[in-house]
């Protein structure tokens, strides 16, 4: 771990997650980094989408059961907010300079080097996925894989500009209003919004509205890509394209039906036997003899236990499973 006099770690009794926060000091700002499981296993890190923490952007995951005999037994996880969108975030200084996306995926190394974390598997939605994408290409020998939910690559189109535009002037002139959380629920559909920060949401937003086209840049990706989108996400169309430009070799694409963009929270359960899958090709998984917690009651497993299993045959050819861009729909009963 880095130096302790650059941050203050802060402990909290978390029914649900469980875990200690740190307050990271970086050299762009100080990042709150929820962490989760032993520092000892190798690393997974999450980054919420706008007006989301790593509550309420990855809480229907992690809760999972099943969830926890994959995610949470093979991995440390370590939830990164975005700059104040931590629980209990103080609003940042008007002073403060806003930081652009290249900032925010700075940042990210910059979390990993005070964990001394070289690897990590990533996990991001919507912006989120666009900030760890971004991070993927700049430092491509830090990312083991990219997992990504209703992900952008593109610069915003005029349509979308315009409108973020018009959220930003409602949170600075009416906050969290009627109005705008109907704006955002068409984002994230079921997903209920607390009150946050405001001008903390305007900064993040104002930094993904000049985001630059990932999409020239998105064939060099060194790592596997894993993809899932609901059918009836506003970025449902943009999720297709990057699947499509990661290309055959590297990138799965999963739609979910029924679901909007927040697929962690509203069908979490369609995201595991895809996840399963993609883990088994770097040679993370279960005991074979767990087959669901809630049909035998079974312990998972730990992640040293492994069984002697010829890891060619967990390779995603072994399982004849091929990393492209097919489309997968997983039904959900509502």
């Amino acid at each position: 771990m880095g130096e302790q006099s650059d941050s203050v770690s802060i402990d909290i009794n978390m029914v649900l997650f469980g875990g200690k926060e740190f307050l990271v000091k970086t050299s762009r700002g100080s990042l709150s980094v929820f962490v989760c499981g032993d520092q000892e296993k190798p690393a997974l890190i999450t980054y919420p989408d706008v007006a989301l923490n790593y509550m309420s952007c990855f809480q229907g995951l992690f809760v999972c059961p099943d969830a926890a005999s994959l995610l949470l037994h093979n991995f440390c996880i370590y939830h990164i907010d975005a700059p104040g969108h931590e629980l209990g975030a103080n609003v940042i200084s008007s002073e403060v300079p806003l930081l652009s996306v290249d900032d925010l995926a700075d940042q990210v190394s910059e979390v990993l080097d005070f964990f001394g974390l070289k690897r990590v598997l990533c996990l991001g939605v919507t912006a989120g996925a666009y900030i760890l994408t971004l991070f993927a290409m700049k430092y491509k020998e830090r990312v083991l894989g990219l997992i990504l939910v209703s992900p952008v690559c593109k610069a915003p189109t005029w349509t979308e500009w315009l409108y973020n535009k018009v959220l930003m002037n409602l949170l600075y002139f009416y906050g969290m209003c009627g109005v705008l959380k109907e704006c955002l629920l068409q984002r994230y559909f079921s997903k209920l919004l607390d009150e946050r920060r405001i001008p903390n949401v305007m900064r993040f937003l104002q930094a993904m509205n000049k985001r630059h086209d990932l999409t020239d840049d998105l064939k060099k990706l060194q790592c596997k890509t894993l993809i899932f989108v609901g059918e009836s996400s506003p970025f449902h169309t943009e999720s297709v394209h990057m699947s499509t430009k990661i290309g055959q070799k590297n990138c799965t694409l999963v739609e979910v039906k029924a679901c909007g963009s927040l697929v962690t929270e509203e069908h979490p359960l369609a995201m595991l036997v895809p996840i399963e899958f993609f883990l088994m090709g770097f040679g993370f998984h279960r005991q074979p003899h767990f087959a669901s917690s809630s049909s035998n009651g079974s312990n998972p497993s730990s992640p040293s236990n492994h069984s002697c299993i010829a890891p060619e045959l967990l390779s995603p050819e072994g399982l004849g499973i091929k990393l492209k861009p097919i489309k997968t729909r997983t039904d959900v009963e509502i």
